[in-house]
């Protein structure tokens, strides 16, 4: 693995003992750079030879999965982290992200759908496509509950429960928690999984996962991304769509439908309320427009 699993084994060792970081921490950091390792493996790179422009490329591949600001600066300040302890254990002399510039973070709302674009965007699935069901079921797994691209590509059948009427999600840190399914959904996997799924040959080892490609291997994050923006640019839809567009979409309906802000934290598997009180301020500029497009005293002096 080009020294990547012995140097990041190293850095672990030295967060814990060194810095004296709290698990939680140490974790972060280290899916921070296996995120880079796995990056660098495909292209055959070591971590002492990655230069500044290895690293843009790392990161415009972050972007271009849909990763927020915020998620690409955590995953910098690992990153970061972790060529300074290549740098002080005499590994490299030079360190190439000491030019990475942070993201700017700002207040910009997330993306959102309107349920008539997310329709849109299932009504153009070419269902006479092998893959059609497939993707109309991840497509509605995603929206109808509110997963992250990694729970959704990591979902088993074992983790259905459609008879009490619930998923069980493994989210962040292996944390688990039960999400309420709709019958859409229940329906859409039912589909596939009997006129598709049941008929492919099935690469040991994935057996158990929900959704899988052609090979009969688990998909990848960036095939559920080229498959929402593929679907996007067939219906000429102008806002910048990623997987977690649903995620935030889903959140945000359920606050226009008066969903208590507990129970949308629950769902989303959110360890802290104010992760999810981003959607109380979707909601505000919802009701701001709304007042401005109908209210009595506005429409008098259109």
């Amino acid at each position: 693995m080009l020294s990547w699993d012995r140097y990041i084994k190293q850095f672990i060792s030295f967060l814990k003992i060194e810095k004296g970081l709290a698990e939680n921490s140490i974790f972060a950091y280290q899916n921070d750079v296996l995120k880079l390792k796995d990056f660098s493996v495909d292209k055959n790179i070591a971590p002492d030879a990655l230069t500044y422009n290895n690293l843009k490329d790392f990161i415009t591949e972050l972007y271009e999965l849909g990763l927020s600001a915020r998620s690409q600066a955590r995953i910098i300040s690992g990153v970061k982290q972790f060529f300074g302890f290549l740098l002080l254990e005499d590994v490299i002399n030079d360190d190439p992200s000491e030019r990475l510039e942070m993201p700017r973070l700002g207040k910009k709302l997330p993306e959102v759908l309107t349920v008539e674009e997310i329709d849109a965007l299932i009504n153009a699935i070419d269902m006479s496509k092998a893959e059609s069901h497939r993707n109309k079921a991840i497509l509605e797994t995603l929206y109808s509950c509110g997963l992250r691209v990694s729970e959704l590509i990591n979902l088993r059948f074992s983790d259905l429960f459609f008879e009490e009427g619930f998923i069980r999600v493994i989210g962040k840190g292996n944390k688990e928690r039960l999400v309420p399914v709709s019958e859409t959904v229940e329906h859409e996997i039912g589909i596939y999984n009997d006129f598709v799924r049941r008929h492919q040959v099935i690469k040991p080892g994935f057996e158990n996962i929900v959704f899988l490609n052609r090979r009969g291997e688990q998909l990848t994050r960036i095939m559920i991304f080229t498959i929402i923006k593929n679907l996007a640019l067939s219906i000429g839809l102008k806002k910048q769509v990623s997987p977690h567009t649903f995620r935030h979409s889903f959140a945000t309906h359920m606050i226009e439908g008066g969903a208590n802000l507990r129970a949308i934290q629950e769902m989303l598997g959110h360890e802290s309320i104010t992760t999810t009180e981003i959607y109380t301020h979707l909601d505000q500029r919802f009701l701001k427009e709304a007042i401005i497009s109908f209210h009595p005293r506005n429409i008098e002096h259109n």
